[in-house]
């Protein structure tokens, strides 16, 4: 399992980005310019609304800390930590200026994170008990995907590959260019040879023809594509008694109201697009003291 710890370089890019799609050209907060006076000193603390799973603390520190290095940020919670509505995630110390022109941004990140951590762990809890784990996808927000799947990480989930470039997945297009899943498997690990690399060779299987097709190119994973829960138990079944050193993914169409249905068919990992594509931002705000 990766480590949740997120470095200061994935995401120093995307706060300037972001920063920049706010402030524009000129660099400047035209409403906190204009009426706050520069001296002015203000508190403030970002407050969940809704219960959930915390993601982003250090990125929504880098961005007042970009803004001004007079900024004090103290988190009040773990990374990770679940949410109580009312509960303060981090408070905030230094000119007023800079903690508003900071404010949506900051917000930005850590309700996007938060939500896909808080879904994540939705359907964590949904299989404990069961052999499964569950995993994401490529399906990210582009530009924000080693943010996303760190929330991944926090939420309980495993990260899948992080790119084309870090392993090898035939899917069915991949197939139907190349002959047949066997054969873009054998055509993989020929190339793997070829560079002399050592990478992770997994194909998407859609039925047990396919899965036996895969299954003798000796991938480290199949994955078991938009199959229905008589067919999941049957691949699983071949595979342990025939491949049993190939991990086993389901894929495809899994909900909150069938991933335990799922899990409980056998299979090692789900993986699940809708935790970075779809999920839905945590209620988060941030208030000056007294406010």
């Amino acid at each position: 399992m990766s480590s949740p710890a997120l470095h200061p370089e994935a995401y120093k890019a995307i706060v300037e980005l972001a920063l920049q799609e706010d402030l524009g050209a000129e660099g400047i907060d035209l409403t906190s310019a204009w009426v706050v006076p520069a001296q002015v000193q203000a508190s403030a603390a970002v407050i969940a609304r809704r219960a959930g799973v915390v993601a982003g603390l250090k990125v929504a520190g880098a961005v007042f800390n970009r803004l001004s290095p007079q900024i004090t940020c103290t988190q009040k919670i773990e990374e990770g930590s679940a949410l109580s509505p009312g509960q303060v995630l981090l408070e905030l110390a230094g000119p007023a200026r800079a903690i508003l022109t900071g404010e949506r941004t900051a917000l930005n990140f850590l309700q996007r994170l938060s939500g896909v951590a808080t879904l994540t762990r939705s359907f964590v809890e949904a299989v404990a008990g069961t052999p499964a784990r569950i995993t994401d996808t490529r399906k990210t927000t582009p530009g924000l995907r080693a943010l996303e799947k760190y929330a991944v990480r926090l939420g309980g989930g495993v990260n899948h590959r992080f790119g084309l470039y870090d392993a090898v997945l035939v899917k069915e297009n991949h197939a139907t260019a190349a002959g047949g899943v066997g054969q873009a498997l054998r055509l993989a690990r020929q190339g793997a040879r070829d560079q002399g690399r050592r990478v992770r060779l997994m194909a998407e299987a859609r039925d047990l023809d396919e899965v036996r097709s895969a299954a003798a190119g000796d991938p480290d994973r199949i994955l078991l594509d938009n199959m229905d829960l008589d067919e999941l138990r049957h691949a699983v079944h071949f595979l342990r008694r025939e491949a049993p050193q190939v991990e086993i993914e389901a894929t495809g169409d899994v909900t909150l109201d069938n991933v335990r249905q799922v899990a409980e068919t056998g299979v090692d990992f789900i993986s699940i697009g809708a935790l970075t594509h779809s999920a839905p931002a945590l209620n988060l705000s941030l208030l000056f003291a007294g406010a």
